[in-house]
């Protein structure tokens, strides 16, 4: 796992393009503290620099950037390729030898075998690849399958630039760091800056699955990236050739496949260990990791003192069960606060899923011991797992029997009652939660969903419903929001099923740009390399070609992945309602946060900038203080935006 970043100067503008690609490459150091190369062509002005986490081939002969055999290729790689020997067998077959035994020698010489299309597509992994073509100077960037590993891209004073990170991009001469206020406004609707969209203007992110290739005298147009592999094409694929034997025979063959993956990310010439929370998906992984080694496996969890908030008994229960060597850190909130200040910097753009923080705490609880740790991430989005999905086509279900002119006329009486009314009289029904958590209906969740019934098909219907803002641009001075999948960019592919619709919608925006980006960051921060087994691309396929009746049967989500686990882990240690990595928010910004919050929106912090509605948000923020409204999430968001500003965009 490592860093990458690079530029094309074309025009031969930077006056010390060696110094300014080395100041480029250390800002990534985080992400491999182990070693830096530059590898920068005066000829061409082409620059690849890398940082190093070692973790396959620790010799010299796995450094990057590192040239192909025949000397025609360049590359930096950030990732792993999990099915690198046996291209390495196939390659030798033909003559091939390697003087090392990294993966990234074996992406080398795929390419040079094959061409990059047909390597790519070959590679089973995560990835994120610079690749310069000196032959025919072409510059190629690769993203890997469901974007477990980040790269943007862009034009900085006409100068092609490239990176694993976006804080790369600050050390170039020139770069003015001009927030786009689209993506902003995308940014506060979602609370991460979906992709291809990036926070600062002339900046892109690669979308998943995809190859861009850029071409000697290409100018300032943004070149045209193409798929390799889609999550679309796999619904299509799947949709066509569904899946036509029994239930049992469907476990039998997922969890075939999920043996492979996860032994496949096993290979390591480091320490390596699995995040364990207890729950369906951490715990699948950790019991096939335990069943394909010889020795206790390391786990690692986290829990609070707080426990309402504390799932590590449940992990140790498991830990305890599999007979893995398991680690456990009971963290206060002082902990987690402590955490705030390095989260600008841990995400070079605004991110504001606050579940970063124990993320992290984690991460870092596994680095003290381990240098790659294996997550489980995806399997909510694989096999139904988020209460939101059934939520959702029971809310769309309802809104079909009603005709669309009283939904509409419905809208404003029922936001015409304010929130506290609502609360008040939602009391003799039920508690009302304050911190965020569950599905308790709140007054402030019945103006929300008086807004989502009002939509006009499901697609806007489910956008309105998991954004944490309404209205995004009047938040954002100047703003306007981009078109998306959720907004009538493109529809889904031809799915009857609305939970499937909606599973997709988060395959292609949410998992990536949310789940994977707070993964990816926090773990990187510490220099630990994660691994997602679940996201393997052949159990991605294999999960479109389920019938929906095999992730949700008898009331039960992810059905066929929990009869998997069944037979590794007694039912009674798992069946719990799900809580995920939650953290008391509203409490936090009511207390030991609120000077904190005071501080990034004062006058200084809002109104010179310019970027935000600053009238606005210091009424939600004083509604929010009072009690009134339950903002916490929304400011949760404009918060992570103002500390980010302060930290890279005040230079």
């Amino acid at each position: 796992m490592c860093g990458l970043t690079g530029f094309w100067d074309q025009g031969h503008s930077l006056a010390d393009a060696s110094a300014s690609l080395t100041a480029m490459t250390e800002v990534l150091a985080h992400r491999g503290p182990d070693d830096q190369q530059i590898h920068y062509e005066p000829d061409t002005g082409l620059g690849l620099g890398h940082r190093r986490l070692s973790i396959l081939d620790l010799s010299p002969e796995g450094r990057q950037p590192m040239i192909s055999a025949g000397g025609r290729y360049v590359i930096a790689f950030n990732g792993e390729i999990y099915n690198f020997r046996d291209l390495a067998t196939e390659l030798r077959s033909t003559g091939v030898e390697f003087r090392g035994h990294s993966d990234t020698e074996v992406i080398l010489a795929a390419v040079e075998a094959w061409g990059i299309e047909s390597a790519v597509s070959r590679l089973n992994g995560m990835f994120a690849i610079a690749l310069w073509d000196r032959q025919k100077r072409l510059l190629h960037l690769v993203r890997d399958r469901m974007g477990i590993k980040p790269l943007y891209y862009g034009s900085v004073e006409n100068i092609f630039v490239f990176a694993s990170d976006p804080a790369a991009f600050t050390r170039l001469p020139g770069f003015r760091g001009e927030i786009d206020r689209g993506a902003l406004t995308l940014y506060l609707r979602h609370l991460y800056v979906p992709a291809p969209w990036c926070i600062y203007t002339g900046i892109r992110k690669l979308d998943p699955g995809h190859v861009l290739t850029l071409s000697e005298g290409a100018g300032t147009e943004w070149p045209t990236s193409r798929s390799f592999w889609s999550v679309r094409e796999s619904v299509v694929n799947g949709l066509a050739d569904p899946f036509s034997g029994t239930p049992l025979s469907a476990v039998d063959h997922l969890e075939e496949l999920l043996c492979d993956a996860v032994a496949s990310r096993m290979v390591s010439d480091v320490p390596l260990g699995a995040f364990l929370s207890g729950g369906v998906d951490s715990s699948t992984v950790v019991a096939l990791m335990q069943k394909a080694s010889r020795t206790p496996v390391r786990t690692f969890s986290i829990g609070f003192t707080d426990e309402e908030f504390n799932e590590a008994p449940y992990a140790a229960e498991v830990a305890r069960h599999l007979g893995t060597d398991h680690t456990e850190l009971i963290v206060t909130p002082q902990d987690c606060l402590d955490v705030i200040p390095q989260l600008p910097f841990m995400y070079s753009e605004p991110f504001a899923d606050s579940s970063q923080i124990p993320t992290f705490l984690v991460s870092k609880l596994a680095r003290n011991h381990v240098t790659v740790s294996l997550s489980g991430d995806g399997g909510d989005e694989l096999f139904c797992g988020y209460h939101r999905y059934n939520f959702a086509r029971s809310l769309h279900q309802a809104e079909q029997r009603v005709p669309s002119w009283l939904r509409a006329a419905a809208v404003p009486v029922v936001r015409g009652i304010p929130g506290k009314v609502w609360d008040s009289l939602l009391r003799w029904v039920q508690p009302v939660q304050s911190d965020g958590r569950g599905f308790a209906i709140t007054g402030d969740r019945i103006h929300k969903l008086a807004g989502v019934v009002g939509e006009k098909d499901f697609a806007r219907m489910y956008r309105a419903f998991i954004s944490q803002w309404a209205d995004p641009q009047r938040i954002v001075r100047d703003g306007f929001e981009p078109a998306t999948n959720l907004s009538g960019l493109e529809g889904p592919p031809p799915i009857t099923d609305s939970m499937g619709r909606a599973m997709f919608w988060d395959m292609i925006n949410y998992l990536p740009d949310d789940i994977l980006t707070k993964v990816d960051r926090a773990s990187m921060h510490v220099s630990l390399e994660a691994r997602v087994p679940l996201l393997d691309h052949r159990v991605v396929e294999f999960a479109w070609r389920l019938p929906q009746e095999f992730k949700v049967r008898d009331g039960q989500a992810k059905w066929v992945l929990r009869q998997v686990l069944d037979r590794h882990v007694p039912r009674q240690l798992i069946d719990r309602p799900k809580r995920g990595f939650a953290v008391p928010m509203a409490e936090w910004l009511r207390g030991p946060l609120r000077e904190w919050g005071e501080s990034l929106l004062d006058r200084r912090g809002l109104v010179e900038p310019g970027v935000l509605n600053a009238r606005r948000v210091r009424r939600l923020w004083d509604q929010f203080q009072k009690g009134e409204r339950q903002w916490q999430a929304q400011l949760w968001g404009v918060l992570m935006f103002q500390a980010w500003q302060q930290k890279w965009n005040q230079r």
